[in-house]
């Protein structure tokens, strides 16, 4: 019999699946479909990141740079205005040039990238570390509801920033991602030129001793100058959860080729302007600009910020589907919106709720600058558990010595706890908001999981063991109806409930009986070769075990049609499938408190149809319900 742990892929399984099947990533499922040159394959993906990995970060010169002078902290003079420009190069340079693109993209999980990924990722080469193992995950769980935070404040901020009151319909600029990002790029890198032209003393802002001026001359005053300097590298996450999708080669290529010379370009020239124009400080962005190609560029701008919002929130339900898989979140309605890319979905319940999240954010903080206050402490947050994961990869999956791993994470760790520090300080005025929204999904994760934790526990501590109880009802068997019984449960080698109930009300059991548990492992993608295993227990009834990874698409049917070498062969229309639906039952003196059990048996109860989740047939599934006490 194949455990979970045997069915694992290997690295170069899991990185070169099937190519007929769900197990490719989209980009390289494309590729493999349009057999193009490999030249035209880079070039494809790279434009494509530039669309979806850089639509954040790319819209940060709407805002870093004005509110780090609306603070009044730093002055408009030549030593502060290259201190600051120095700080953000900087900042640029070391948090997502270096740790980022040159290292954190190295880290990923069979290709994939994000928190989630790094937390399967990190949690694997600890298992002999259970503590350590747990913390991780804790971490891990911890950084998946920050992003929550960063998801609903970047939408708000980003789109105020452009333009007030005008409204765009994403899905209208749907082709024109691509070249409205490229064209975005484009146009900030040349109006920083322009400007750059004018004031090239600017440019001696690459040394970083401007920087470090700066921080001494100003003392405790830079760590409020810090927290706005932090905006300008916002959506750096992005470049790491979005690598699934494009692969790590063509995000570093776009980087370096673009999206950061054009990034430092125009901040640079936001610098020149406010040295030649100090009146125009107050939105330096718009204001390097004439007034001709004024609402032009509004428009861009709008349209460029609806662009990187999108990415954000699409990037929120890839987490989400990745947490209801590895069993961090309840079952949720997950839509497939294309037919060609598996990694294009929409989960409405989500949706809903980051909308009302995000009008609620704009009532309340009313601006961009207001909503730079909240801004910040979920991502610096996010940073830090990023780098102490990678260090538990690098160190015990690479096998680097450990004076390496500690200098190299230790590094990045030292400037991001300053920048932390520097966000701190403004929970009270906004931060609140944000650690509030990641208070309550971490609770919800942390509640949820403990949950189904207790009641795998009751239910095997109630259960009847499958072998033995199959062999006593066999020695006097009942009715055995035509067909196939497929009885699925959360728990091996236990007899399902599904099947008990059936015995007792219909006193029947199917010529062939397959017990089924579909287990979600911590690799993103399972091949096919490795995706189903079946055990002969007795005439007509098979132990059969499922293996998906946290990015396949929990597909039961298909899965099982997979058992035919095996010698399982099912007729799609005499298999029935039963399930055994729990009813939670909180009580007293539970592994949780009342609360979260209360909490717990909520979500239970309204999560969404498990039958759905794993693609039955709707026609074919009898659901059969029983009470457990947690």
């Amino acid at each position: 019999m194949a455990t979970a742990e045997f069915c694992q892929p290997t690295q170069s399984q899991a990185q070169n699946p099937d190519p007929v099947n769900d197990t490719l990533r989209p980009a390289a499922r494309v590729a493999l479909v349009s057999q193009k040159p490999a030249t035209s394959r880079m070039a494809a993906l790279t434009l494509g990141a530039l669309g979806v990995v850089y639509g954040d970060i790319g819209t940060s010169p709407l805002y870093a740079l004005r509110e780090v002078f609306a603070s009044k902290h730093a002055a408009l003079t030549l030593p502060d205005i290259l201190g600051v420009l120095s700080l953000v190069f900087w900042t640029l340079t070391v948090i997502v040039s270096l740790k980022y693109v040159a290292l954190i993209l190295r880290a990923n999980n069979n290709g994939e990238g994000g928190t989630m990924a790094l937390m399967a990722l990190s949690s694997q080469v600890t298992r002999d570390r259970p503590r350590l193992r747990t913390a991780l995950i804790v971490m891990g769980i911890l950084g998946a509801a920050l992003f929550y935070g960063d998801g609903v404040i970047t939408p708000a901020i980003s789109v105020l920033s452009a333009v007030k009151g005008l409204e765009l319909v994403t899905p209208a600029f749907k082709p024109y991602v691509v070249p409205i990002t490229l064209v975005w790029f484009l146009t900030i890198a040349y109006w920083g030129m322009v400007w750059i032209i004018r004031a090239p003393v600017v440019l001696q802002a690459l040394n970083p001793w401007h920087a470090l001026r700066f921080g001494i001359e100003h003392g405790h005053v830079t760590l409020l100058v810090l927290g706005a300097v932090f905006l300008a590298v916002t959506g750096a996450e992005a470049l790491y959860a979005d690598m699934g999708h494009f692969g790590q080669r063509p995000i570093q290529l776009v980087w370096f080729a673009l999206v950061f010379p054009a990034l430092v370009l125009n901040y640079f020239g936001q610098g020149a302007l406010m040295l030649l124009e100090p009146a125009k400080a107050d939105n330096p962005f718009f204001n390097m600009v004439p007034p001709w190609f004024l609402l032009p560029m509004v428009v861009l701008a709008t349209v460029a910020t609806v662009i990187a919002s999108q990415a954000t929130i699409s990037g929120t339900f890839s987490v989400t589907k990745q947490a209801i898989q590895l069993g961090y979140l309840p079952r949720l309605s997950v839509l497939h919106t294309s037919v060609r890319e598996i990694g294009q979905i929409y989960i409405p319940g989500v949706n809903w709720l980051q909308f009302g999240a995000i009008v609620a954010a704009v009532l309340m903080f009313g601006s961009s600058s207001a909503l730079a206050t909240a801004y910040g402490i979920a991502v610096t947050a996010t940073m830090l558990i990023t780098t102490v994961m990678t260090f538990f990869v690098i160190r015990y999956r690479w096998n680097y010595r450990w004076w390496l791993c500690l200098g190299a994470t230790g590094f990045f760790l030292m400037i991001e706890l300053v920048f932390f520090s520097s966000n701190i300080i403004k929970v009270l005025s906004g931060g609140w908001f944000t650690l509030l929204i990641a208070g309550a999904v971490f609770t919800l994760m942390m509640t949820w999981a403990r949950g189904r934790q207790l009641l795998s526990a009751k239910i095997r501590e109630e259960s009847i063991e499958l072998k033995p109880f199959l062999k006593s009802v066999l020695m006097d068997p009942p009715m055995r109806a035509p067909g196939t019984a497929v009885f699925l449960s959360s728990e091996e080698d236990v007899t399902p409930n599904a099947l008990l109930h059936n015995l007792k009300h219909n006193n029947v059991l199917h010529e062939n009986n397959l017990f089924v548990t579909a287990n979600t492992l911590d690799v993103p993608w399972i091949p096919f070769a490795q995706r189903a295993s079946a055990e002969l227990l007795c005439k007509g009834c098979w132990k059969v075990t499922l293996n998906f990874g946290f990015k396949n698409d929990l597909d039961v049917p298909a899965a099982l049609d997979l058992l035919q070498s095996q010698g399982v062969v099912l007729d799609p229309m005499t298999t029935s499938y039963f399930l055994s639906r729990e009813t939670v039952v909180p009580t007293l003196g539970g592994g949780m408190a009342p609360w979260r059990e209360k909490l717990f048996a909520s979500l239970h109860r309204n999560a969404a149809s498990a039958a759905d989740f794993l693609n039955l047939p709707a026609n074919r599934v009898v659901e059969l319900g029983t009470k457990v006490q947690i």
